[in-house]
C-alpha cells in the first residue's frame, strides 16, 4: 500500500469514525480507540495511524488463506485484511464499535465477525490461521499466559502473531493525559515489555517497529513458534 492508498484508506475510516462518534454516547467507544483514530491533534492522530501502517507494510508481503483479527475493535484493519486473505475472522467482546462503523463501511463478504462474549478463542479451529493480529489488545486481557497459549494453538505451522502495544513509560503516561480525558484512565493490565517477556517463553520474537526513539511510545513485533 503506497502513501496515496494509505491516506485514502485513513481518510475513509476517519470520516466513518467521526460520524459514529457524533451519533454515540460520549465515552462509549473510547476503549475501541475511536477518539485516537479521529483525534484533532495531528501528532496524536498520525502516531496511532502510523502503527497500523507499519503492520500493513509488514503483512502485505505475505500470502494468506485465513487471518484472525483478535480484539478487532472498530474493525479498522478489516478492509485491508480482506484484500490480502481469502478469509478473515474478527473477534471482540464488544461488537458495538464494529457494528457502528458498518453503517458507513460495510464488511466484505470474506469477513466473519464473532462475539467474544459467546465463544472463546479456544473454540476456534486449531492450526487454522496463517496470521493473527492482536493490536493494542493484549495489554487488556486478564490471563495473558492462557490467552497466548490459545492464540498460538490457532496458528498453522510457520504462522505468525503480530502484536502492538504501549510502552506505558512516563512519556506515554503524560501523553495520555495531554491527549484528553478519553485516555487518562488506568485500564491497562500491563505494557508491551511484559507482553513480550511472556511471549518469549513460548515463541520467537521478530522486531517490526518502535514508535519512536529515543523515548518509544509503542512497539510492534511478530512472534512465531
Amino acid at each position: 500500500m503506497n502513501s496515496t492508498e494509505f491516506n485514502a484508506y485513513k481518510t475513509r475510516y476517519r470520516t466513518a469514525i467521526q460520524n459514529v462518534l457524533s451519533e454515540t454516547e460520549k465515552g462509549r467507544l473510547d476503549e475501541a480507540a475511536f477518539p485516537a483514530y479521529s483525534h484533532k491533534n495531528p501528532i496524536i492522530n498520525w502516531l496511532f495511524w502510523q502503527r497500523l501502517r507499519k503492520v500493513m507494510e509488514h503483512v502485505e508481503r505475505g500470502q494468506y488463506e485465513n487471518i484472525l483479527d483478535f480484539g478487532c475493535g472498530s474493525g479498522v484493519m478489516l478492509p485491508f485484511l480482506s484484500n490480502i486473505s481469502k478469509q478473515v475472522t474478527a473477534i471482540d467482546v464488544d461488537l458495538l464499535p464494529i457494528q457502528s462503523v458498518q453503517k458507513y463501511i460495510p464488511l466484505a463478504n470474506n469477513i466473519e465477525v464473532k462475539d467474544g462474549t459467546k465463544i472463546n478463542i479456544s473454540d476456534l479451529s486449531k492450526n487454522s490461521f496463517d496470521l493473527i493480529i492482536a493490536l493494542d489488545v493484549l495489554e487488556h486481557v486478564q490471563d495473558l499466559p492462557k490467552t497466548l497459549t490459545e492464540l498460538f494453538s490457532l496458528l498453522k505451522p510457520n504462522g505468525q502473531l503480530i502484536v502492538s502495544g504501549p510502552t506505558e513509560n512516563i512519556l506515554y503516561q503524560i501523553g495520555r493525559k495531554i491527549a484528553g480525558p478519553e485516555y487518562s484512565g488506568a485500564y491497562h493490565e500491563r505494557g508491551i515489555a511484559e507482553i513480550k517477556d511472556e511471549i518469549k517463553k513460548i515463541a520467537h520474537i521478530h522486531h517490526i517497529a518502535t514508535l519512536y526513539q529515543p523515548i518509544p511510545l509503542f512497539e510492534i513485533f511478530s512472534a512465531s513458534k
